[in-house]
């Protein structure tokens, strides 16, 4: 499959002045908020007071998508969502009891929704074609990759814009940190100098356009995509990183670069450090949640990563500072509480 465009919003700007690669900036706190654009270059004002931040930072993202890869109207729509519109949840669940689930207005629980953003770009498109939303918790966008590159395979489709969205409000983040998933204190762009108990936590919306055929300006092509869950230990997952590239005629050691999910939770990190020093020793090897934090469809944002890294052909010093070649494959790995792993191959068209 071939990634003709990619766009999101995310705590990190994607884009300075037309390049691809992000512009890396200081973040202070144990959370993680999205860097929104102006959304009135995307939606029209009239629009832009009915919706929900996620449905705005979605529709934003897919829109531009759409025209870095001059893509009119897509043959499919697909996203991937864990939480679905949060902010819009909560106002509903307030709304009924403090109603006491009578005089319900219906606009807040139609746009609680997990569908809402895929439903709001088709409906602002006029596109009546395929439209579907995974809601599959960390393999959430997983599933809408392998669902669009499946109907691509399939030649059910030409093209398809794909992508996740997932956002944190104050009472999710309370929530989580209930359960210990986030640091307690406040952290810079150091997360990974302190082995402690949680991760700091994040947002974003990603899209992607793919297609089967090249266009000749493609930002990277996926070679292959594959999920497993809850392996058994370090040796299953270094088995089935084996077997995924082995699947693409690939040894480790043709690999330019490696993208790590690494998250500074001292018990998600211990898998990436096993393989650190075992199968990914001696590899170029970079992180990517202390730029957009933890949630489940983070993959995303690396997903994004890779692709920009390989059409400028190299990595941001800011993230690796001895780059000495060239990158032209990228292997992607990311896990969400060790239980959803997911791995990609990306190389230069």
């Amino acid at each position: 499959m071939y990634i003709k465009s990619a766009h999101g919003v995310s705590p990190q700007p994607l884009y300075d002045d037309g390049a691809l690669l992000p512009v890396i900036t200081t973040k202070t706190g144990n959370r993680l908020v999205c860097v929104e654009p102006n959304y009135a270059d995307f939606i029209d004002a009239k629009l832009i007071r009915r919706m929900s931040r996620i449905i705005k930072m979605g529709v934003a993202a897919a829109m531009q998508c759409l025209k870095d890869a001059d893509l009119q109207m897509p043959d499919a729509i697909v996203t991937g969502t864990a939480y679905g519109c949060l902010q819009d949840t909560e106002v509903f669940l307030n709304r009924l009891v403090e109603f006491k689930e009578e005089l319900l207005t219906p606009t807040a629980f139609i746009q609680s929704t997990h569908n809402t953003v895929s439903a709001q770009i088709a409906l602002m498109l006029q596109c009546h074609n395929y439209n579907n939303t995974y809601v599959h918790r960390g393999f959430s966008f997983e599933s809408a990759l392998l669902d669009t590159v499946m109907m691509l395979n399939d030649k059910e489709i030409n093209n398809a814009l794909v992508g996740a969205a997932d956002e944190i409000i104050d009472t999710s983040h309370a929530i989580l940190s209930r359960f210990g998933l986030y640091k307690k204190e406040a952290f810079t762009n150091t997360l990974f100098d302190k082995a402690t108990k949680g991760t700091i936590a994040g947002e974003g919306a990603t899209f992607f356009t793919l297609s089967k055929e090249s266009s000749g300006n493609d930002l990277a092509k996926l070679d292959a995509v594959t999920t497993f869950y809850k392996p058994a230990d370090d040796s299953e997952i270094k088995e089935q990183i084996a077997a995924f590239l082995a699947g693409q005629i690939l040894d480790i050691e043709e690999i330019d670069l490696i993208i790590t999910g690494k998250n500074g939770d001292v018990e998600n990190d211990a898998v990436y450090e096993s393989l650190n020093t075992s199968l990914f020793a001696n590899k170029q090897t970079i992180n990517f949640k202390h730029l957009c934090g933890e949630y489940p469809t983070a993959s995303a944002y690396a997903l994004w990563l890779g692709s920009a890294i390989i059409k400028e052909g190299k990595v941001p010093a800011s993230l690796l500072q001895q780059n000495d070649k060239p990158v032209k494959r990228v292997l992607i790995y990311n896990h969400y509480l060790n239980m959803h792993h997911a791995l990609y191959l990306l190389s230069a068209c």
